[in-house]
């Protein structure tokens, strides 16, 4: 299993300037409508052809999506690659903070 963070937790480490690796693997159009600004998009769709962009050098990676489901899967396949992964429990509906909308 995979460690968790809440929405809260992860928008309190971000105001007070902490420079996390926070993944949205939601697709396109959903970044579209609305990312956290700290946030790059690498898709649940892509990430076995893009798993060589993730650090291995046991930095965490913070994984969020809309709703927590996604993201969980990309922690699986992501931990079991051997990379340190967090789950932002609730995703996108739960989070509470600034979003950017656009690419």
């Amino acid at each position: 299993m995979y460690p968790e963070i809440t929405t809260e937790e992860l928008q309190e480490r971000l105001e007070n300037g902490e420079k996390l690796n926070l993944v949205d693997v939601r697709e396109q159009d959903e970044w579209e409508a609305g990312h956290i600004g700290e946030a790059r998009l690498i898709p649940l769709s892509e990430i076995q052809e893009r798993a060589d962009e993730f650090s291995r050098d046991g930095e965490q990676v913070y994984i969020i999506c809309r709703s927590g489901g996604r993201s969980g899967k990309a922690c699986e396949f992501l931990q079991a690659g051997g990379l340190s992964v967090v789950n932002v429990k609730g995703g996108m509906l739960a989070w509470q903070g600034d979003v950017v909308q656009g690419a």
